[in-house]
């Protein structure tokens, strides 16, 4: 499964650096310059870890932490800040924070906080690491599809591309925002990819006559099951 991360910061060259720097770690990373527009990339994406400035336009960090938290329990909270006051911190883990690192950091310990707190929810992740999708077991971790006795195997990128249609089931998944979150870029080239994709995986889901991956013109795709 791809760790996804959003990362909220109004510092445009911090975030700029913390985005590429863990980017080479080998994450994918969605950086948001506002607490509004990290609550909307929240809502579009599903993300394994959150990173929050503390003191961000429209929006704090305190109160998106309480939001997320609101919404999904069990995501790791960790918040970026120059804020090194005791009632800070106190109210940083009271809004559901896992983690505080206060500027400036060091990007070694940043590496290692978010190592930490990955770690300590993938146990959690891996039991609840099977979904259904009609008749199929979908195991994301292993990239794995199963029917019946049979198990078909997926690349890392159907892997990705089948999480995201399962968090939209029967929506709209916006071919855009997924193109620009799985390729990095919405070109010609790498929409005519995604379409390949997509029909590997409605190969792949045959077996089932009920599921379907239909093809919004215009919008993008839509996983009905």
């Amino acid at each position: 499964m791809s760790t996804i991360i959003l990362l909220a910061e109004d510092e445009q060259f911090l975030g700029k650096v913390v985005k590429e720097s863990l980017e080479k770690q080998g994450y994918i990373v969605m950086l948001a310059p506002d607490g509004k527009k990290a609550w909307e990339l929240y809502k579009a994406h599903t993300f394994s870890l959150c990173i929050l400035d503390v003191m961000m336009p429209y929006k704090d960090g305190f109160t998106l932490a309480s939001q997320i938290r609101n919404d999904n329990p069990e995501i790791p909270l960790m918040f970026l800040t120059a804020k090194s006051d005791i009632k800070d911190i106190t109210a940083g883990y009271a809004s559901g924070g896992n983690d505080y690192l206060k500027k400036p950091f060091s990007l070694d310990e940043l590496f290692l906080r978010v190592k930490e707190l990955l770690r300590r929810t993938s146990s959690e992740k891996e039991k609840n690491d099977e979904e259904r999708i009609g008749n199929y077991l979908f195991l994301s971790q292993r990239q794995e599809l199963k029917i019946n006795d049979k198990t078909i195997k997926l690349s890392h990128k159907e892997t990705q591309l089948l999480e995201l249609l399962l968090k939209h089931k029967n929506q709209v998944l916006d071919r855009k925002s997924t193109l620009l979150l799985l390729w990095g870029d919405d070109n010609f080239f790498n929409t005519r990819t995604m379409d390949v994709y997509i029909t590997k995986l409605r190969k792949k889901l045959e077996e089932d006559k009920n599921i379907e991956v239909i093809n919004i013109r215009g919008f993008g795709y839509k996983l009905i099951c």
